[in-house]
């Protein structure tokens, strides 16, 4: 079988599946912005295309996230022309379409069954919208009419979906019902032999301290700090966690970029702004035990997992972070939000211990109780790893499904582009 990827940043969500695809002998290529020459990487071959024109200067606000994924949709279609030429006809197109390179991709290879990754769905009502009044200001009629042309993009490709695949149930479920019946719930899964408790772990933090399992570490993590992840949470409950755990170390991983929701006020970042609102409530000395890692290398990342012995994990009803699955994998207690994408990977008391998003002092005084007990900690951290390994394992479970589900898309009757 011939199998086409479309993702902005390959590999991607194609990571493991593409290479996989490749060891059941399918033919697998890739069509990406990712590189500027032809190439070859674990059995992929990997072909570039390119940008052509730019957003338009004063265009209604509304339009503008849709015009930046027509940009890029026709680019890769006049990408596929080229490769059209050379005689190349997929039987199977799999593409993130988040970006809406994919949306002319039916025109060009029309009897070509296409696989896409469900991410999201922008919804109007309430938690989507207005869950956090702090930043959503008031919830105006408008926004669901702005939320409504966001969704361009996914409508469009609906029409030329033969099948969907999406990580999380709560993904899934933000989906129109008529497509829901067309998506797959699968996760792109956790490579828990990797992602495993490490005793000897160590994490080099500010002014050359190290971090190990002897001492009492607290992570939090974000792509960005932001309050979609709820660090504004986090970083207001930070004075009285120093001020009850003396000889705790906060370690927060994430970068001063917006990955989600509104940018900060002009001139700051979210980061910056929430150091600022807390700042002068800790102490010169206690300041010094936490530590902003910005982003780091994956080793990184999981001896900070290896050496934590609470992770915070805060979301709005929003996609489900690889980060808290990780964290399980890697058997740390976790303390998350109850927020519903969260609900579906932590159970109460079971893989973990949940507080309301909002509540400050709840945060606080449910990770002190945390640090204070070292048997809930442990019996919550085997917990999480033991779910995570039946549920999300890479090999065993997650990418056996993934694999399955791409070879399934062949036997569908394509979708032709609609007038």
């Amino acid at each position: 079988m011939k199998i086409l990827c479309i993702h902005q940043n390959f590999p991607g969500q194609y990571k493991h599946l593409a290479p996989a695809l490749v060891q059941r002998g399918h033919e697998v290529t890739a069509l990406t912005l990712k590189v500027k020459e032809p190439t070859h990487w674990n059995g992929v071959r990997i072909l570039p295309y390119k940008i052509t024109g730019g957003s338009t200067n004063g265009i209604h606000p509304w339009l503008g996230d849709f015009e930046t994924k027509l940009i890029r949709g026709t680019s890769c279609y006049n990408g596929a022309l080229q490769l059209r030429k050379t005689g190349y006809k997929p039987d199977v197109i799999l593409a993130h379409h988040g970006w809406g390179e994919s949306l002319f991709l039916k025109d060009v290879w029309p009897r070509a069954v296409m696989g896409l990754y469900c991410e999201l769905y922008h919804l109007t009502s309430k938690p989507f919208v207005g869950f956090d009044p702090e930043f959503d200001g008031p919830v105006q009629e408008s926004n669901k009419l702005r939320i409504r042309m966001k969704n361009l993009n996914n409508r469009l490709h609906e029409e030329i979906m033969d099948a969907g695949i999406s990580p999380t149930r709560f993904q899934a479920g933000t989906f129109p019902g008529e497509w829901q019946d067309r998506i797959t719930v699968a996760h792109d899964g956790i490579d828990t032999d990797h992602v495993c408790p490490n005793p000897e772990a160590t994490l080099e933090v500010t002014d050359g301290k190290v971090l190990t399992r002897e001492d009492e570490v607290i992570t939090f993590i974000n792509r960005n700090l932001e309050p979609y992840r709820g660090y504004h949470i986090f970083m207001r409950a930070l004075p009285e966690i120093l001020r009850r755990r003396p000889n705790a170390q906060i370690t927060l991983i994430g970068g001063d970029e917006v990955s989600y929701g509104s940018k900060p006020p002009e001139g700051t970042t979210w980061k910056q702004m929430f150091i600022d609102e807390v700042k002068d409530q800790i102490s010169e000395e206690d300041w010094k035990r936490v530590h902003f890692l910005g982003r780091v290398p994956y080793d990184r990342f999981l001896a900070m997992m290896q050496v934590s012995r609470v992770h915070v994990y805060l979301t709005y009803p929003f996609v489900l972070s690889w980060s808290l699955l990780e964290a399980m994998s890697a058997g740390c207690a976790i303390l998350a939000s109850d927020t519903e994408p969260v609900k579906e990977a932590i159970s109460e008391d079971e893989t973990g211990w949940m507080v309301d998003f909002f509540d400050v002092k709840g945060l606080t005084d449910r990770l002190c109780t945390l640090l204070d007990d070292p048997e809930t900690r442990a019996r919550l951290g085997r917990n999480a790893r033991a779910h995570v390994r039946a549920h999300y394992d890479l090999k065993t479970r997650c990418l056996p499904q993934h694999v399955e589900w791409v070879e399934r898309l062949v036997a569908l009757k394509p979708r032709p582009p609609r007038d």
